[in-house]
């Protein structure tokens, strides 16, 4: 195949027809198409990749890597103690976990967690963050949610009366638990349904209000939960649960995975009609051509040089709109990322910047998928332009 004379036709084929405009426009609606696609899918999955990532990180503090709890055999001391010793490496944080109303103007349900607040904030930064000011915290010491802390409207030390679910032997009746408690400080996750519904306590106050000597369970930080997982769940005796925050929510999770192939698919569409538009041009250009392309046969170029004219060309055009989307698809995520141009609720989203992280695998996959549709819609145009009948096309045009 002489591939001087095959570039030598394709720079010819790329100049302006005036007898043809309409083709180079096509060529132009094609290119613009697929630039346009491109860019648009890289900034869509870099929205969707940052989302996620913020959700995930959010849901990781607040449900811990793993967790061991309280199932058919309690949890308790012993048992902390063999993790402990066994995985040295490992950060753990005991809880107690039970519900409560917090009563101040109105009542406020809550889950609450008794916990170490040393060991808790070795593992949970938002809590870390919260209590950075408290040296030393009270038996009866709260730490509630920000939202929680807004509608209560008290300052950090007023105490109020919190009422627990268990219930205490009354004269002839029982009656639920009550004991005023210090609220000295707030949390804030930045998703609403933590910060509202969740509050910590020290675990040795809990201990004595509730009378309970085992723990509900044991939070715990590792390198790699997805492997440790295995080694704790050999190390715990039969009847305690273990669990990962990743099969916690397995099912946002698995939604967020969904809606992200969906809306892959639903924009690679934007490059697909691009593509009908090679087609289309690359169609109405063999027709035009077909006397040019009848006289290149008969005058001794192959069936292969021909073909290989329009795929290149219909290639090229793909490529240069592959290569332009990208560029101005990274100029868009760096803009939104430097820039505080879209601004998000962060009560809503946890967020009040919009999150990009484009990773490479997306990129790559974006990169691919429009090049495989460019090549396969120049494919058609390349074999119909190779099989030109030269003998009918020079007697009757």
């Amino acid at each position: 195949m002489n591939k001087k004379f095959v570039n030598f036709i394709i720079k010819r084929y790329l100049r302006f027809d005036r007898k043809h405009p309409f083709i180079y426009i096509s060529f132009i609606l094609a290119f613009l198409g697929i630039m346009t696609g491109v860019a648009t899918l890289m900034i869509a999955m870099g929205i969707m990749n940052g989302m996620d990532k913020e959700f995930e990180k959010k849901l990781k503090v607040m449900n811990y890597p793993i967790t061991v709890y309280s199932s058919l055999v309690n949890v308790d001391d012993t048992l902390l103690h063999r993790l402990e010793k066994k995985f040295p490496n490992f950060k753990y944080s005991p809880y107690i976990e039970s519900s409560a109303v917090i009563q101040k103007s109105s009542l406020y349900g809550v889950m609450l967690y008794g916990v170490d607040f040393k060991k808790e904030a070795g593992i949970n930064y938002i809590f870390k963050n919260a209590i950075k000011d408290i040296k030393k915290p009270g038996l009866f010491d709260v730490v509630v949610g920000s939202r929680l802390f807004g509608d209560l409207g008290i300052v950090k030390g007023e105490k109020v009366i919190m009422i627990f679910s268990k219930m205490t032997p009354l004269g002839f009746g029982i009656s639920p638990i009550l004991k005023k408690v210090k609220v000295v400080s707030y949390f804030k996750s930045g998703l609403i349904a933590y910060d509202k519904g969740i509050a910590y306590m020290n675990i040795n106050g809990l201990k004595r209000i509730l009378h309970q000597n085992y723990y509900s369970g044991i939070h715990i930080w590792s390198p790699n939960p997805f492997k440790d997982i295995e080694k704790i769940k050999k190390a715990v005796p039969p009847g305690v649960g273990v669990i990962g925050w990743w099969q916690q929510n397995g099912n946002f999770f698995a939604a967020l995975k969904m809606e992200k192939r969906a809306l892959f698919l639903v924009l690679m569409l934007i490059i697909i009609v691009a593509a009908l538009n090679i087609i289309s041009s690359l169609l109405m250009m063999i027709m035009s051509k077909r006397k040019e392309i009848a006289l290149m046969l008969s005058l001794g170029a192959s069936n292969r040089e021909i073909k290989s004219i329009f795929l290149k060309l219909g290639t090229l055009i793909g490529l240069m709109g592959i290569t332009f989307g990208a560029i101005i698809g990274g100029i868009g995520i760096w803009i939104l990322k430097t820039f505080d141009i879209i601004k998000l609720p962060a009560d809503v989203y946890g967020v009040s910047r919009l999150p990009i992280d484009l990773s490479p695998v997306d990129f790559g996959l974006i990169i691919l998928g429009a090049f495989v549709i460019v090549i396969l819609s120049s494919i058609y145009p390349a074999v119909k332009a190779g099989k030109t009948d030269v003998l009918e096309t020079l007697r009757y045009e």
